[in-house]
């Protein structure tokens, strides 16, 4: 005859039954949560001295769900102007194992690319990244690189477009441009393409340190009627105060890539909107991280542009700022 159990240890039991069985239907959810949610690596190159608009890709990032410290991990290197810490530093971030990587600048990439052959890349900040060998066309990368080009070479001649409007007398223009650069040689050739029409002479200044740049500039400066156009490079960011600083020395009116310039006092700048450009790249990190590949997204141009002047500087120069170009101005400084 069976005698019954104590009414606590059938309960006990019943509790026991539960938590095993519960416990099997749970795990392999929890497990399963648990492999979703893993901490994703994403490594980050620059090759310039500084870059505020990093800002808006890390939150680009948090919008799509990826929150810094809770599922993925950014780790940041900085390389301005030394192609011996961007080489280092490319082999430091490859040894991290990162799920994806954003390289911002021209020599970034080409670091990264020869630090790994599988590890995908995003890039910024690059002119011609078909020229560069970074990928095989623009609409099928067919690499492990995709990312978004810096601007395209009609830019150029915009360039000098705006600059003989706004100072009229110029009739002959340097070029400043960092010869390492593939772009440099296609941005010069449409500058001086539109140069004939605008009856201004066009010449280019290779520059590869500080000590170049302040004797190349101050001889230029010396012919009047003389104004500067300075190209997209890392270089010049790096000696960004260095050129402003003597250009506003020899009143020599100039226009650059990158609004960073006129907020220190240049005089203007026209090229792609980096706010944009940014978001857009952690839209590819995300895709990326998904699962996408890089070689099934296409390279994107820039759809948005910024035209901005430094009323200040041109009151320096003794310029008078037109009205109708305060008026297509996205930004104006006062």
């Amino acid at each position: 005859m069976l005698r019954p159990e104590p009414w606590g240890k059938a309960v006990r039991r019943r509790d026991f039954i539960s938590v095993t069985v519960g416990s099997a239907v749970v795990w392999p959810l929890v497990a399963r949560s648990q492999q979703i949610e893993r901490m994703r690596r994403v490594g980050v190159l620059e090759s310039l001295p500084e870059d505020s608009y990093l800002v808006a890709f890390v939150e680009g990032l948090q919008k799509l769900g990826w929150t810094e410290g809770q599922n993925v991990r950014i780790d940041t290197r900085w390389g301005p102007g030394s192609a011996n810490d961007i080489r280092k530093y490319a082999a430091e971030l490859s040894a991290l194992g990162p799920d994806v990587m954003l390289a911002v600048g021209s020599p970034a990439v080409g670091w990264l690319m020869q630090a790994t052959s599988t590890v995908p890349i995003v890039f910024l900040r690059v002119t011609d990244p078909v020229g560069a060998g970074f990928v095989d066309s623009l609409a099928r990368p067919g690499g492990v690189a995709t990312g978004f080009s810096q601007s395209e070479y009609s830019i150029s001649g915009k360039w000098l477009e705006l600059l003989k409007a706004i100072a009229p007398r110029v009739t002959r223009v340097a070029v400043l441009r960092d010869p390492a650069i593939a772009a440099g040689a296609g941005q010069f050739a449409a500058i001086q393409s539109a140069a004939p029409s605008l009856r201004v002479e066009a010449s280019a200044i290779n520059v590869r340190d500080a000590g170049e740049i302040e004797r190349t500039l101050t001889a230029f400066a010396r012919v009047p009627n003389s104004g500067l156009i300075v190209t997209r490079s890392a270089l010049a960011h790096v000696h960004r105060d260095l050129i402003t600083n003597l250009v506003a020395r020899h009143k020599l009116p100039a226009i650059y890539f990158d609004r960073v310039f006129v907020a220190g006092g240049g005089l203007m700048s026209y090229g792609p909107d980096l706010l944009d450009q940014y978001q857009r790249a952690a839209s590819y990190v995300d895709r990326i991280l998904k699962g996408e590949k890089p070689a099934d997204l296409p390279v994107q141009s820039p759809t948005r542009f910024q035209f901005v002047i430094n009323i200040k500087a041109a009151k320096a120069l003794g310029l008078d700022v037109p009205l109708h170009l305060q008026q297509i101005a996205d930004e104006v400084i006062e």
